[in-house]
């Protein structure tokens, strides 16, 4: 018997997390359709699995949040949103008017503000950077 690469699968294994139908049903929808909300994914993954409740996929977004293997941004004023692109820095784009969410990759130099110029003590490990604005679609709407 040969061992088929799954790479949802081997995540979960190397993270240290069990294997379980919701857990793979989720990281693999979210790798389809980033940015989602807890409902979202719930909604997509009822479409794969059938019945799941809503508690699990919010149990499951937390572990795999807490395991590195998504990633949770909250936009001010909008539902948090979830993502399997982790361990690289990159950005967000998010739109005013309808919450459309889109990555922004890094970019080094004077116009990255990555570092406070007084981190009062703080060891700081990471940054977050949200450009708001409006999407092309809402733009076209006004």
């Amino acid at each position: 018997m040969t061992h088929q690469v799954n790479p949802v699968r081997d995540r979960l294994k190397a993270a240290g997390l069990r294997i379980t139908a919701p857990r793979v049903a989720v990281l693999e929808w979210l790798a389809v359709h980033p940015h989602a909300t807890a409902d979202q994914v719930a909604e997509g993954v009822r479409q794969v699995l059938g019945s799941v409740s809503t508690q699990a996929v919010y149990d499951v977004l937390g572990a795999c949040t807490n395991a590195e293997l998504v990633r949770r941004i909250e936009p001010a004023g909008h539902p948090a949103r979830f993502e399997t692109r982790t361990g690289d820095r990159h950005h967000h784009l998010v739109c005013r008017s309808c919450g459309r969410t889109e990555d922004v990759d890094f970019v080094r130099g004077d116009a990255a503000c990555l570092e406070p110029g007084d981190a009062g003590g703080f060891a700081v490990d990471d940054a977050e950077v949200v450009f708001w604005g409006l999407c092309p679609n809402c733009s076209r709407a006004k």
